[in-house]
């Protein structure tokens, strides 16, 4: 086989391509600032103290002084509802025994009417002596 060379000619210059890398930091100051508040954050979540013993005895008075009212509430509650109960039930019994006091009243007095009118007409038909 023959050896064949090619050659090609151009007649244009070949285009220059400059690839830059780097040069812009903003992505870095991003992080630096997002970490230093992380950091502060944590710190602020590490030195933050609790509730001291006095205010935590506080709240537990307080807790203690808010049950003891809803007891005394609930307490009033029901011997309200028994007094009005007692109540209802007292005057249920004094019409009772009114009731009872004048339909004795009544009896007696449809008594003595009929007594009376048995008197009377024994006294019409009673002939005079002669």
């Amino acid at each position: 086989m023959p050896d064949y060379e090619r050659v090609t000619t151009t007649t244009t210059e070949p285009e220059r391509v400059v690839i830059r890398r780097g040069g812009n930091a903003t992505g870095w100051w991003i992080a630096a600032l997002v970490a230093i508040v992380a950091l502060v954050a944590v710190f602020f979540m590490v030195s933050a103290t609790g509730p001291s013993a006095d205010d935590l005895q506080a709240a537990r008075d307080q807790g203690v002084a808010e049950a003891n009212l809803a007891n005394a509430a609930a307490s009033a509650q029901l011997a309200a509802a028994n007094a009005a109960q007692a109540a209802q039930d007292a005057a249920t019994g004094a019409a009772s025994a009114t009731e009872s006091a004048a339909k004795a009243a009544a009896d007696r007095t449809e008594q003595a009417a009929a007594v009376a009118a048995d008197t009377a007409e024994d006294a019409v038909s009673v002939e005079p002596p002669r």
